[in-house]
């Protein structure tokens, strides 16, 4: 596992496979020394104790040396659950599942019930035991413990709550409505609290028509860019900031979800490559695999911003290749509205500025939006209510 100059462990780069064979030398030597122990006291008693006695003497030995006799005969699969338990790990006999609310590429998104609470529950399904190779499961089990070991520390009320994960296993029985299932080892499950209010671009395409009011664009901006700036304190980057990974609670509050590509930022940026990222809200340097750091957070936030405050889409009418092509060469940005307020256009342009340099840190944005006054309107001006705003062409392209 590699360890940047200044302590931070890149997540993605934690070799399961390595920690496995670590933890069953482990264990095997724990278990040689229970039996030889055990050995050692049926050989005492042998001599004072006859074949009778030996049995008596076998049933009334402590719980651990019979949890290690078990585990001698039948493998690990009784000590390794109960003895490592994760600390992220949850109970499953507390978990209810309920109906599908989502769908992804692998897998599905679950409501449900853990120790009485209202939660999300993520199911990653891996594909058929045996229909994948030894080096995709290694990868997408990678991937699971990347999502947990970047999710399960993080503390704030801009940040969707972790609850707990479980790493799928064969023994593992999940409780739903209709009774008792087991659940297959090709399986994952991440478990969250459960957001009523929904996805964010949900909630601005409902809105399309009419827009948002000025102080509530602010505060759905102010929400997400403090969520941001806490990540970036811990030295995360997100990765895939857009508003369908951002979700609403019952007051409104926009609170981060989706760590899935998250990354623990690295020390040398020419660490952090690849297109990762959604159309639309991926930074120049991403889309052009250049090296980047949590400044690509920022250029996505400003695209964020523009979608919130003109609750439209970025490039709707351009391909893949055409968007990057043209924000990498031709400086491509969504068009602002002649009626949105100078303060808050600004805070669009200095965050989605070519230069990764040049955008402000998120902190810094906080600041730019609790500075601006929504005491006097500001807000979108809806298509039949134009009066001169200009707002949207039908193409946008370069």
């Amino acid at each position: 596992m590699k360890e940047g100059s200044d302590g931070f462990v890149r997540a993605d780069q934690i070799d399961l496979k390595s920690l496995d064979e670590q933890l069953e030398r482990h264990l095997n030597r724990v278990l040689t020394l229970e039996k030889t122990k055990m050995r050692g006291d049926q050989d005492t008693n042998s001599t004072t104790t006859t074949t009778t006695n030996n049995n008596n003497n076998l049933n009334s030995l402590n719980l651990s040396t019979t949890s290690a006799a078990a585990t001698s005969t039948s493998g690990m699969t009784l000590s390794i659950p109960k003895r490592h338990r994760q600390e992220w790990e949850i109970d499953p006999s507390k978990l209810i599942i309920k109906t599908v609310i989502a769908r992804g590429t692998f897998g599905t998104v679950h409501r449900g019930i853990y120790d009485g609470q209202d939660v999300a529950v993520k199911l990653l399904d891996w594909g058929e035991e045996g229909h994948r190779t030894d080096a995709e499961i290694a990868s997408l089990r990678a991937a699971f413990t990347q999502e947990v070991a970047v999710w399960h520390k993080l503390d704030h009320p801009n940040v969707t709550k972790f609850i707990g994960a479980t790493m799928g296993s064969s023994e593992l029985q999940i409780q739903t409505e209709n009774g008792q299932i087991g659940m297959p080892s090709n399986i994952c499950c991440v478990v969250v609290e459960y957001l009523p209010g929904g996805a964010l671009k949900s909630y601005l395409i409902k809105n399309r028509r009419r827009k948002l009011a000025f102080k509530v664009v602010v505060q759905l901006a102010l929400d997400l860019a403090r969520g941001l700036s806490y990540l970036h304190s811990q030295k995360i980057v997100h990765r895939d900031v857009k508003t369908e990974n951002m979700l609403l609670d019952k007051t409104r509050t926009v609170k981060i979800a989706d760590f899935g590509v998250a990354r623990v930022e690295a020390s040398n940026p020419n660490d952090m490559t690849g297109e990762t990222g959604t159309l639309g809200y991926m930074a120049p340097e991403v889309l052009n695999g250049n090296p980047y750091n949590r400044k690509c957070d920022v250029y996505s936030f400003g695209i964020c911003l523009w979608e919130i405050y003109c609750c439209d889409m970025p490039y709707p009418d351009l391909s893949f290749s055409e968007v990057t092509s043209a924000v990498v060469r031709q400086n491509l940005r969504p068009d602002i509205p002649r009626c949105c307020p100078s303060a808050l256009a600004n805070v669009m342009k200095r965050c989605w500025d070519a230069n990764p340099d040049k955008r402000p840190e998120m902190d810094e944005v906080v600041s730019m939006i609790e500075a601006i006054d929504t005491t006097k309107g500001g807000g979108m001006i809806p298509h039949d209510q134009s009066q001169g705003c200009l707002c949207f062409r039908k193409y946008r392209g370069p």
